[in-house]
């Protein structure tokens, strides 16, 4: 599609980003244990693509990729978007899925989201606050032992 991310496997290359986590998650286990279990880590990964064009103005503003009122978009823009795609979280989280949010196993939606925890937090510190159970998820995503060392040690 001439932009990046690109995969290649085989010699021949797998473009856009969820495209190619899916992919990979699919190789390596990450996908759910069901179909049913696929469909949910989908929909989720789905709804956080919505999320990110939701919270978008504020996050290109805080990177310093364009001008606005940073304050202003973070009360008008990113916090209703937060609230929202969180507590659709928090509510998956507390239907029973063992600290990951889909089935009982990790998937790449729990990478996906505890990921951009981090980003977020670094702009708005406590932005999770009120989110006690995907909290959890992140802190279980993030201390597994060989992720927890990739992450200590990525650039």
């Amino acid at each position: 599609f001439g932009q990046m991310p690109v995969l290649f496997v085989d010699g021949k290359p797998l473009p856009q980003s969820f495209a190619i986590a899916r992919f990979l998650a699919n190789q390596f286990g990450f996908a759910g244990k069901t179909p049913f279990e696929a469909a949910w880590v989908d929909a989720l990964a789905d709804q956080y693509k919505d999320y990110q064009n939701e919270i978008r103005p504020f996050m290109v503003v805080a990177y310093g990729f364009a001008q606005g009122d940073k304050e202003k978009l973070r009360k008008e823009v990113a916090e209703p978007a937060i609230n929202k795609f969180f507590a659709i979280l928090e509510k998956r989280a507390k239907n029973g899925s063992n600290g990951h949010l889909v089935g009982n196993s990790l998937t790449w939606v729990d990478l996906l989201v505890s990921d951009h925890i981090g980003i977020l937090e670094s702009h708005i510190p406590n932005a999770l606050s009120t989110f006690p159970l995907v909290n959890e998820i992140k802190k279980k995503t993030t201390t597994l032992p060989k992720l927890k060392e990739w992450i200590d040690k990525r650039p």
